[in-house]
């Protein structure tokens, strides 16, 4: 049976075609493995895959007895629940080391870029294997997608040359349009304000309270009507009470380059004031990744 290449739970598009990316990758060096996702891809990631005429990976709920590697992660919180029954071959990821352990030896690649695929990108480079014009377009566009154009903090100057890289081999020569196409699709709110919440959540143990972290990323925070934001707050709540200390939805303004934060907390004042937030309502300028500017303040506070 063949090893699983698997992205985070509530996969987004980095996790979905980092899957299809690594399984090139792993093939190309002669290793048995399939693509797999723990959920189904989000609007934008539906969109990339039908852009390029890729193929979702296959949705896996349990890994039992299964071989891994992983990509876009290593939390316990974002695995299966039965992780520990499989057996850890690698991972790539470009967050912080999480708290996934191994048996034996393994093959890891972690870099502080900004998109996994970026990294993926360089192992290909360095393993000599080809990247397909279908694939590579897909790869740019986590790239795109992580970095938000290149916005991000998390961006590095590695992304920016491994996407032009990328455009390259697809045949891709606007790279602004072809992100706005996919913000577009991800600015999709037509779904249920749980669905909302979880299209891009994570886990996270922050001194042995659980706290959840959703963001959506928009064309614009007007797009969040009075009600829907009554709607998500109302939701927050119930996802909050399935055991978390803290449930947090960062509503990020793509154009604007900043972000509104919702929460439903055991100690709301603690997670404002990590996040240099006067109130609930309060617009935070430059705050774009979760990754580098929401998670690190808050794992600070509650360590």
């Amino acid at each position: 049976m063949s090893a699983l290449v698997l992205g985070h739970k509530n996969p987004d598009t980095d996790s979905i075609i980092s899957a299809l990316s690594a399984a090139n990758l792993y093939r190309g060096r002669g290793i048995d493995v399939s693509s797999a996702a723990q959920g189904e891809p989000a609007p934008e990631t539906a969109f990339v895959l039908e852009r390029f005429k890729l193929t979702a990976p296959e949705v896996v709920k349990s890994v039992s007895g299964r071989e891994l590697y992983l990509v876009d992660y290593s939390d316990l919180a974002q695995a299966p629940d039965d992780f520990k029954e499989a057996k850890l071959l690698g991972i790539v990821d470009h967050h912080k080391l999480g708290d996934v352990t191994s048996d034996a030896p393994l093959e890891c690649w972690i870099q502080p870029v900004g998109c996994s695929n970026t990294i993926i990108y360089l192992m290909h480079k360095y393993y000599k294997v080809d990247i397909p014009a279908n694939l590579a377009g897909g790869m740019l566009c986590a790239i795109l997608s992580d970095t938000v154009l290149f916005k991000s903090p998390t961006c590095t100057q590695a992304d920016k040359e491994a996407a032009e890289a990328l455009a390259k081999i697809a045949g891709i020569s606007d790279l602004n349009a072809l992100g706005m196409e996919m913000f577009k699709a991800k600015s999709n709110l037509d779904a249920s304000p749980r669905d909302l919440i979880f299209r891009d959540f994570k886990d996270f143990d922050m001194g042995g309270r659980k706290i959840g972290i959703g963001q959506l990323e928009l064309i614009s925070l007007d797009m969040v009507s009075p009600k829907l934001e009554q709607e998500l707050n109302a939701e927050l709540g119930k996802v909050k009470g399935e055991g978390r200390h803290s449930a947090i939805l960062v509503l990020t303004d793509i154009m604007k380059e900043g972000s509104r934060v919702l929460l439903c907390s055991d100690d709301e004042s603690a997670v404002l004031k990590a996040l240099g937030a006067s109130s609930k309502d309060a617009f935070l300028p430059g705050v774009m990744s979760r990754k580098k500017q929401v998670v690190p303040p808050l794992q600070q506070t509650f360590k």
